[in-house]
C-alpha cells in the first residue's frame, strides 16, 4: 500500500470502562462528521451504534459496533466496544484489528479496573493510544486528579496537549497547548503546559539541555519528539471534553487524524485478513466483518479460510455506515468491510494467509458455567441450534450439549451476560430460556510425574500402542506436548494425529474439569503395517492420557479475581473481615480522603454474591472492581466435581464401543 493510501484510512477502536461515555462520544463524532442528522441518546435507547434490542433497553453496549466517518478526506473506521467486563471478548477481538485507539477515562470515577486491563492489552500490542478524559461537566469532575491518576496507574508517558478551562458547570472549552502563542494561554493552563514540556524534554539529552538553558521549548521543538513518541507507543496525548454536550469532540476527531497512524499493508500482495465480528441478515445470511492486512478482495472472489481449510465465495463487499450499507465491491489492504457469502465463517478465522495477521491478545476468561433450561422438549433442537449460532459469533460461550441427557451448558463471564443471552434468544429466535445458578469453572493439574500406556489392538482391525510421560508444568503454561517416538516405529503422520488429540483428551480430567499446566511427552509408540488406521490414534490417545492421569493424580485449581475496593473508613474493619472470611489475600490498605482503598485477590467461588453484600454493608457507598487474576491450587477442604460428558476412557471396553458407535 502506498503512503498516500495509508494516510487516507484510520482504523480506530474506542475503549473504556462501562459508563465512561464511549457510545455517547461515538454518537457525537458521527453527528459532528455529518454522518447522522440528529443525535441519539444512550439513556433513551436511540444511539446509532446500540442497535440490538437489549442494548436499547439496558442502555449498555454488548456488541462491538462498526461504523465510519470521513474528515478532511480521511476515512476513519470506528469500532465502539462494550465497556462491561461481561463482554470483554468483544473488546479482545476488536483490539486485534486496530491501528490506533482512543481510551476514555471518566473525570469523575477516574481510572477503573477495566481501564487498566484494556490499557495493558494496548501496550502489549503497542497500539498508539489517545487518552480522552470525559465528563468534565459532571459534578465531582477533577481533571488534574484524573490526569495524575492516569500517570500513576497507566503511564508516565501521558502528556496533556489540551488544558480544560473551568470544571463542572463552568467547563466550556479547552486550551490548545501546542499553539505557537504560548504566552496567551490562560493561567490555569500553565500547569498542564509545564507537565507537557517537562515530559517531552526528558526524552532526549539535547532537548533537556535546551529546556534547562532557555526555561521553555517552542511548539516547533516539541512536535517532532511528540509524533515520534506517539507512533512508538511511548507517549500518549491526553485530551479533555464533555461528550454529552459535544465539547471536545471536534478536537478529538482532529487528534485521531493527526496523531494516530494509518494502516500498513500491500494491496498487491496475497490476501491476508481476519474475521473479527459476525452478524446475521434475515435476507443475506451471515455477515463477516473483515480487516484486510494485505491483498485485495472483489465480489465473486473465491477465498481460502485458513483456519477451517475451506473455500468460500464472496458474494458482496459492503461498507457499513451507521445502519446503512453500500455495495462497494472491493476491499483493499488496510481497510475494514462487511463481507457476505462466507456462510461457514467463524469469529477469529484467518482468510487467505496468516502472514501479516497479528497475534491474538487474550483478555476474556469465562469463569462460570451455567446450564440452560427451556420450556418444552419440542424446543430442544431449536435451542441447541440457536446457541450454536451464537457460539459462532462468540466462541468463548463454548456450548456443550449432551444429547443423551438433553443437557446444554455454556461458559459465561457473569450475570449481565446471562440476562443479555436470554433477551437475544427471545427477540432474535423467539425462544424463552432460563439459566440455573452459575457454577465456578475449576481446572485440574497433575500432582506428580507418571506414565500412561495404552495398547489398542482389539477388536481387529486396529493397532495403536502409545506410552506417555506426564509431568506437572509451571502455573499458567497450559499444555506442552513433545514427541520422542521414533518415526520407524510410529509414522510422523500418526504422531501428528496424537499431538492434535492430546488437548482434546485433556478437556475432562479425573474430576471432569479441563486439565492444564502440564507437560505431555509421547515417549514411544507403535503402528502396524496392515492393521493400523489413522483413526486408531483418535481412539487410543484419550485412553493413554487418562491412564496417565490415574497414575499421576490431579490437584484441583480454582480461579481468583484481582480486586480493587474503596469504602468509607467507618466500614473498613467490617469489609476487611468479610474479605478474610472469603479466603481473600489483601495488600496493605491506604486511607485517602476518609476512604479506605484496598487491593488483593479473592476466590471466585467465595465471592459470587459479594458485590450485593458489599452494597448492603456500606449502604451503597462501596466501590468494587474486579478482573481475572489467575488459577491456583485449591485448599484441601475444597471439593468440586463435574459430571463427565460421554463415556470415560478409563472404562476402555465401553469407551471403544462408544466411539465405534457400537453401544
Amino acid at each position: 500500500m502506498r503512503e498516500a493510501q495509508q494516510n487516507q484510512i484510520r482504523n480506530v477502536g474506542i475503549f473504556a470502562h462501562v459508563d465512561a461515555g464511549k457510545t455517547t462520544t461515538t454518537e457525537h463524532i458521527l453527528y459532528e462528521s455529518g454522518r447522522i442528522r440528529t443525535l441519539g441518546s444512550v439513556d433513551d435507547g436511540t444511539a446509532q451504534t446500540d442497535w440490538l434490542d437489549v442494548e436499547r433497553e439496558r442502555g449498555i453496549s454488548v456488541r462491538a459496533a462498526v461504523t465510519r466517518f470521513v474528515r478532511n478526506g480521511v476515512q476513519v473506521n470506528l469500532v465502539d466496544t462494550p465497556g462491561h467486563v461481561d463482554f470483554l471478548s468483544e473488546v479482545e477481538r476488536s483490539l486485534r484489528v486496530m491501528d490506533g485507539a482512543v481510551l476514555i477515562v471518566s473525570a469523575v470515577e477516574g481510572v477503573q479496573a477495566q481501564t487498566e486491563l484494556i490499557w495493558q492489552a494496548l501496550r502489549d500490542l503497542r497500539i498508539p493510544t489517545i487518552l480522552y478524559v470525559n465528563k468534565l461537566d459532571r459534578v465531582g469532575a477533577d481533571p488534574i486528579s484524573t490526569f495524575k491518576n492516569i500517570r500513576r496507574l497507566l503511564s508516565e508517558g501521558a502528556i496533556p496537549i489540551q488544558a480544560p478551562i473551568g470544571v463542572e458547570e463552568d467547563f466550556a472549552e479547552c486550551a490548545d497547548l501546542l499553539r505557537e502563542e504560548t504566552g496567551k494561554l490562560p493561567s490555569e493552563a500553565e500547569l498542564y503546559r509545564e507537565l507537557l514540556v517537562e515530559t517531552v524534554a526528558e526524552r532526549t539529552e539535547e532537548l533537556l539541555g535546551r529546556y534547562i538553558e532557555k526555561g521553555y521549548l517552542t511548539t516547533a521543538e516539541l512536535l517532532p519528539p511528540i509524533k515520534d513518541g506517539i507512533v512508538r507507543s511511548e507517549l500518549f496525548p491526553v485530551l479533555f471534553g464533555a461528550s454529552s454536550r459535544g465539547i471536545g469532540i471536534s478536537e478529538l476527531m482532529d487528534a485521531i487524524l493527526r496523531w494516530l497512524p494509518g494502516p500498513r499493508g500491500d494491496s498487491a500482495a496475497p490476501v491476508a485478513g481476519i474475521i473479527f465480528k459476525l452478524e446475521r441478515d434475515p435476507d443475506m445470511g451471515r455477515i463477516a466483518y473483515m480487516r484486510l492486512y494485505n491483498g485485495t478482495l472483489h465480489n465473486r472472489d473465491i477465498v481460502h479460510n485458513v483456519t477451517q481449510d475451506i473455500q468460500e465465495k464472496v458474494t458482496q463487499i459492503r461498507k457499513i455506515d451507521v445502519r446503512k450499507s453500500e455495495d462497494v465491491g472491493i476491499l483493499q489492504a488496510g481497510d475494514i468491510a462487511a463481507v457476505y457469502g462466507l456462510s461457514r465463517a467463524r469469529i477469529g478465522d484467518i482468510v487467505g494467509t496468516a502472514a501479516g495477521v497479528p497475534d491474538e491478545r487474550k483478555l476474556a476468561v469465562p469463569l462460570l458455567s451455567v446450564q440452560v433450561r427451556w420450556r418444552s422438549e419440542a424446543e430442544y433442537p431449536k435451542v441447541v441450534a440457536a446457541f450454536q449460532e451464537l457460539a459462532d459469533e462468540d466462541p468463548l460461550l463454548d456450548v456443550q450439549w449432551q444429547p443423551e441427557d438433553r443437557e446444554l451448558q455454556l461458559k459465561v463471564m457473569g450475570p449481565i451476560q446471562m440476562e443479555v443471552l436470554a433477551s437475544v434468544l427471545k427477540s432474535r429466535f423467539g425462544l424463552e430460556v432460563a439459566f440455573d445458578r452459575p457454577s465456578v469453572i475449576y481446572k485440574e493439574t497433575p500432582t506428580r510425574a507418571g506414565e500412561g500406556f495404552v495398547a489398542y489392538t482389539m477388536p481387529k482391525p486396529c493397532w495403536a500402542i502409545l506410552r506417555f510421560r506426564i509431568e506437572p508444568g509451571e502455573r499458567g503454561t497450559g499444555v506442552q506436548f513433545n514427541s520422542l517416538a521414533r518415526p520407524e516405529r510410529l509414522l510422523e503422520s500418526y504422531q501428528n494425529e496424537v499431538a492434535r488429540r492430546v488437548p482434546e483428551a485433556l478437556q475432562q480430567g479425573l474430576r471432569g474439569w479441563e486439565v492444564t499446566d502440564l507437560k505431555v511427552t509421547l515417549v514411544e509408540g507403535e503402528h502396524h503395517v496392515w492393521h493400523t488406521h489413522p483413526l486408531d490414534f483418535v481412539v487410543a490417545t484419550p485412553m493413554g492420557i487418562m491412564n496417565g492421569l490415574m497414575n499421576t493424580g490431579t490437584h484441583l485449581l480454582e480461579p481468583l479475581l484481582h480486586f480493587r475496593l474503596s469504602v468509607p473508613e467507618e466500614y473498613a474493619g467490617k469489609v476487611m473481615n468479610e474479605l478474610i472470611v472469603m479466603r481473600g489475600e489483601l495488600d496493605l490498605p491506604t486511607i485517602r480522603s476518609g476512604r479506605m482503598e484496598l487491593e488483593g485477590v479473592i476466590p471466585v467461588a467465595t465471592s459470587l454474591d459479594f458485590p450485593a453484600r458489599l452494597g448492603s454493608m456500606t449502604k451503597g457507598r462501596g466501590i468494587l472492581s474486579t478482573t481475572f487474576a489467575y488459577y491456583r491450587e485449591c485448599p484441601p477442604e475444597v471439593h468440586a466435581e463435574r459430571k463427565r460428558q460421554g463415556v470415560n476412557p478409563l472404562d476402555q471396553a465401553k469407551y471403544i464401543l462408544s466411539v465405534r458407535n457400537a453401544l
